[in-house]
């Protein structure tokens, strides 16, 4: 009798650090004891080995075992211990061997069977970042694994197959070698995220010019984007149809993507998601369904699932106050950092935001409003949930028209999506090589000193913007924001620079949000 050892990974947020596993056998009275700050269901899994084991044809030692989580300061929460920490003592009581460079990643069944467990993608990539290279998985969870190139998967069904695969010689074993314990080397790519279906497209608005241009916009410099119209007039159908205007992921960023949404996924269907995601949470959600939170170590919420994509706000008003001022620092800074008493947790959330918005509570504030049955008391309440900080972070505001009569009766679509696509993806890589020397991708990441340094515009080219901020219009931070639309105007318009044209389009695009 020894020590065992095996290698698991513990997860806080989207870090994952090693953990070494040790298991000592005693020569005592039976006894199962674990250490190294384990939760509730981390603890069970005394219950559960025992039980795999011993249904496996592989029972463990009746002498007391010892369990110990290195390091032994850093929460662990989770049932993907258990087979990590069944090897280590197999691996202790001389049952298996070569178990200690070895990461193991999966749940155990009382059967003995190996159940997929969320999170597998970040974990991997943590193991290998510290080095590690020989992962052991449940077959569910192979193809997520194996989207980290260079390591070395393995996946099986039950306990029996892997201890049989860590040179097991018991008679009570019954099985040959499985095919799903070979060495799997190669990488699986995917479309991920509804992979078949077709996606909403642009040319199935009707009418909406003045809009349309605003979403491509967007699109092109990574813009937020503010619609207020009627019901009916389509701000949802175009906010459904932005993130098939936008490019596909690029390699770090689809994996970036993909260990976030791994997180929330059981089993082995997660692809790598190469389309940016859309999230469109309901306004009654709480502060945890979109920001993040819970019990423990805080899970993810909409903000982070929409990161590299859409996050879109229907009747944005009525979300709750705090969630949407919750939202100011993601939208500065691109992340998110949770603290809470169990541990803090930072999440990357740089997306789209997309918020729509009637002109009032009943809707009927058009035009000359003469229908609207609500007081200017109300219409006031509704609109101060969308608070001045919040708006000014939002580049585009835009007021959506009522879609007309003749407009509906046009036979003729407008552009698709894919045609849009193809100007959208011809200006971002225009921004992309001029914004190179400062490490930004977009038009929206843009700041003051650059817009005032060296992408500094002539007198001619922003005279509209001084007269608007002389007149209080706009503020200093709104100022910037018309700049960087007027940048990405230009690119779709493969210009080197804005004209004074373009600066005004910019201006009237922001014009609604300013006078809220």
């Amino acid at each position: 009798m020894g020590m065992g050892r095996a290698l698991a990974v513990a997860l806080v947020g989207l870090n994952g650090h090693v953990v070494e596993v040790e298991a000592d056998i005693g020569q005592t009275l039976p006894n199962f004891i674990l250490l190294g700050l384990p939760d509730a269901s981390l603890s069970e899994a005394r219950e559960r080995i025992r039980a795999a084991a011993h249904n496996s044809g592989i029972p463990l030692s009746r002498r007391k075992i010892t369990v110990n989580l290195i390091p032994a300061s850093l929460p662990k929460k989770g049932s993907a211990f258990d087979l990590a920490i069944v090897m280590a003592a197999l691996n202790a009581a001389g049952d298996v061997q070569r178990t200690a460079g070895t990461v193991f990643l999966a749940e155990l069944g009382l059967d003995g069977r190996l159940r997929p467990v969320q999170g597998v993608l970040p974990a991997v990539l943590a193991a290998q970042a510290a080095g590690h290279e020989e992962f052991v998985v449940a077959t569910a969870n192979m193809a997520e694994a194996q989207l980290v190139k260079g390591t070395r998967v393995r996946g099986y069904d039950c306990l029996a197959q892997v201890a049989l695969d860590f040179d097991a010689a018991l008679p009570g074993l019954r099985l040959e070698r499985s095919a799903a314990g070979a060495d799997l080397r190669r990488h699986r790519d995917g479309t991920g995220g509804g992979a078949g279906e077709s996606p909403p497209d642009l040319s199935e608005v009707a009418g909406q010019p003045v809009a349309r241009l605003a979403l491509e916009i967007a699109a092109a410099g990574g813009h937020h984007l503010m619609m207020v119209g009627p019901p009916g007039s389509g701000k949802t159908m175009l906010a459904e149809r932005l993130p098939g205007l936008l490019p596909d992921l690029s390699d770090a960023e689809a994996m970036e993507v993909t260990a976030i949404h791994s997180l929330d996924q059981r089993g082995g269907d997660l692809k790598l998601i190469r389309r940016p995601p859309y999230e469109r949470p309901h306004h009654s959600a709480s502060s945890s369904a979109i920001i993040g939170g819970g019990s423990g170590i805080p899970r993810p919420g909409a903000a982070t699932r929409a990161h590299r994509g859409v996050l879109f706000l229907d009747e944005a008003p009525e979300f709750d106050k705090r969630v949407l001022d919750a939202l100011r620092q993601p939208l500065e800074s691109g992340e998110l950092v949770l603290h809470r008493a169990a541990g803090t947790a930072a999440y990357p959330a740089r997306f789209q935001l997309v918020m729509a918005a009637n002109p009032c509570p009943c809707g009927k504030a058009t035009g000359k409003g003469i229908h609207c049955e609500c007081t200017p008391m109300a219409r006031r309440r509704y609109f101060a949930r969308l608070s001045g900080p919040l708006l000014d972070r939002v580049d585009i505001q835009l007021q959506v028209q009522k879609v007309q009569l003749a407009q509906l009766a046009r036979t003729s679509c407008g552009e698709s999506s894919a045609q849009v696509a193809t100007r959208v993806r011809q200006a971002r890589e225009r921004a992309g090589a001029r914004l190179a020397p400062w490490g930004l991708v977009h038009n929206a990441d843009l700041t003051g000193r650059i817009l005032r340094g060296p992408l500094r515009l002539g007198g001619h080219q922003t005279a509209v913007l001084d007269r608007a901020m002389g007149s209080g219009v706009l503020s200093a931070r709104g100022y910037d924001r018309v700049l960087r639309l007027a940048w990405t105007v230009a690119d779709l318009q493969q210009r080197d620079q804005p004209d004074s044209d373009d600066v005004g389009l910019a201006l009237t695009l922001r014009q609604r949000g300013e006078g809220m």
